[in-house]
């Protein structure tokens, strides 16, 4: 895969997921398990019928640690759906890009993997600029906090529940599960919360499923290029993209302190990301 070819991909990607988190920000009259029941509708309604059609077995083999990571991955998700209730759409997706660090630890503990003093200087830094964030940013709501947060550790642990699962099922199994999962839980949550959408509601939810398939597969795409020192760190535009769109279509302002707070988990983790590719 050519260079450019691969960076069009993860762009695509991040404007998929910056596009899907500002839906959700815009779906707020809806609790957050119908839009995660949502979410899952429209992912399934790609991965089932490949699943089908390539004549992948469904439920996989590594069945205990497939339903792990889905259960870690409906938290995460819900938890980061609802931190969009509390905090400005740019604020909650930077928050929840601090995963790394908790995956760096979590890493260290199951899989014994080492982490070099420069690396955890890096997390502390781009930890600060969560600090930053809390303590002098404008309007920072500490159970937006709380669950950006919690969003973020389990992400991390879904990341070593994966280097577990390794290359032996489908992406699209794993998918599924998560899928699944998170119809069954969002379904059964949000029935006696259940709101009616309208038409324009009713696209905006199916959009949902849409937009974060598109984001998945157009990054598996990026991924599968040999130029992972290019593509990794524009992952992190989504954040700039998010910064964006929530400034226009919300009119979200974002303060000096917390864009310095923004600033510092991106050089904390972008650098670190860079460090790894380095040595390898």
């Amino acid at each position: 895969m050519k260079k450019n070819t691969a960076i069009y991909y993860m762009i695509i990607s991040v404007i998929a997921f910056a596009v899907m988190n500002a839906v959700v920000k815009y779906l707020n009259a809806f609790n957050v398990y119908q839009i995660v029941f949502f979410r899952a509708i429209g992912t399934l309604a790609f991965t089932l019928p490949l699943i089908i059609k390539y004549k992948i077995p469904i439920l996989g083999t590594n069945k205990k640690l497939l339903i792990l990571r889905a259960v870690l991955g409906v938290i995460s998700l819900t938890c980061f759906f609802q931190t969009l209730n509390y905090l400005s759409v740019g604020t909650a997706v930077s928050l929840r890009y601090t995963s790394p660090i908790f995956a760096a630890i979590f890493a260290l503990i199951f899989l014994k993997e080492k982490v070099k003093p420069v690396q955890w200087f890096l997390f502390v830094i781009a930890f600060l600029g969560v600090l930053i964030i809390k303590g002098f940013g404008l309007d920072v709501d500490s159970i937006g906090l709380l669950f950006a947060l919690f969003s973020a550790v389990f992400l991390g642990l879904i990341f070593v529940v994966i280097r577990k699962i390794g290359n032996t099922e489908n992406p699209l199994v794993i998918i599924n599960y998560f899928m699944v999962m998170a119809f069954v839980f969002g379904g059964v949550m949000s029935i006696n919360n259940w709101i009616h959408p309208n038409t324009t509601e009713w696209i905006l939810l199916l959009s949902l499923g849409v937009f974060g398939y598109v984001g998945q597969l157009y990054m598996t795409k990026a991924f599968q290029s040999n130029e992972t020192n290019a593509i990794v760190p524009l992952k992190y535009l989504e954040i700039i993209f998010t910064i964006i769109i929530g400034a226009t279509w919300f009119g979200e302002v974002y303060d000096l302190w917390t864009l310095l707070g923004i600033l510092f988990i991106l050089l904390g983790l972008i650098y670190n990301i860079y460090l790894k590719i380095k040595r390898t």
